[in-house]
């Protein structure tokens, strides 16, 4: 059997970001993986708190320039990496000078959620399956980590069915107890609509709120997982949209959940 290819995006990782034990769970998680034989890509934003120089962060200049649509717009697309200190593990880093310049991740000085994150979060998503085409890399698994990524599991079960690379590949949606409680704008499903997206499709998100987003996720990944500790609203929710696909993880047992994972993984990828 081939190497599993396994695709980790997340809004965070160590040590380049830490605002939740998810920035914890990715650093270990993908090197377990990888010492049981796994191939890994790991993909997150470059928010401003990232110190480039201290992280010694560059250009990936192949990789960058491809411009993202979100709604009417289009914005480029620029490809950072970086490797994690004591890992042979590299970091690219989605940025971008209008949604992740500034030096904050969701909330402003005055703790006010940014009216664009859903606009950033749009533009993550696409760019992080963008790069993956420009890699030439296949993932067997791509396992997407709260609500930031949720949208990634529907664009491949719709635009980007038809791409080779995608064809075998199947997805893994965590669910992290990281909620908000704004709404986004009725013009939000425009936003995300691509090639072969319409409004049934995107159902779930009408909500326009961080339970639409969770729920996106949820509708579309082959298997979703969520940690330990995750409010009542969420598991209802889990309840309703993952009967047949659902599994919990403790995140504070991290060694019992690296094995839960692997056994996901490669049964997933058959």
């Amino acid at each position: 059997m081939s190497k599993l290819r396994i695709l980790y995006v997340a809004s965070e990782i160590n040590p380049f970001l830490e605002t939740s034990e998810v920035a914890n769970f990715l650093r270990s998680l993908p090197q377990a993986m990888q010492e049981r034989g796994m191939e890994i890509r790991i993909l997150v934003p470059r928010f401003g708190l990232i110190n480039e120089r201290k992280n010694r962060l560059h250009e990936v200049v192949r990789l960058s320039g491809i411009n993202i649509a979100v709604g009417e717009e289009e914005k480029p697309l620029v490809i950072k990496v970086a490797s994690i200190p004591n890992a042979k593990l590299q970091v690219y880093f989605i940025d971008n000078e209008d949604y992740f310049q500034r030096k904050s991740v969701f909330h402003d000085k005055q703790q006010k959620f940014y009216e664009d994150n859903d606009e950033r979060a749009i533009f993550f998503c696409k760019g992080v399956i963008e790069t993956v085409k420009k890699l030439g890399w296949a993932p067997d698994i791509v396992h997407c980590n709260d609500w930031m990524t949720s949208l990634i599991p529907m664009y491949l079960k719709t635009t980007y069915k038809n791409e080779p690379l995608f064809k075998e590949t199947k997805s893994v949606f965590a669910i992290y107890n990281n909620g908000f409680s704004h709404t986004f704008g009725d013009d939000l499903l425009n936003k995300v609509k691509m090639v072969d997206i319409d409004d049934t499709i995107l159902a779930p998100l009408k909500s326009k709120d961080f339970e639409g987003f969770i729920s996106m996720g949820m509708q579309y990944a082959d298997m979703v997982v969520k940690g330990a500790e995750v409010s009542d609203k969420l598991n209802q929710l889990i309840e309703d949209f993952s009967k047949d696909k659902k599994f919990e993880i403790s995140i504070e047992a991290e060694e019992q959940a690296h094995e839960e994972l692997y056994g996901i993984y490669t049964s997933l990828a058959g």
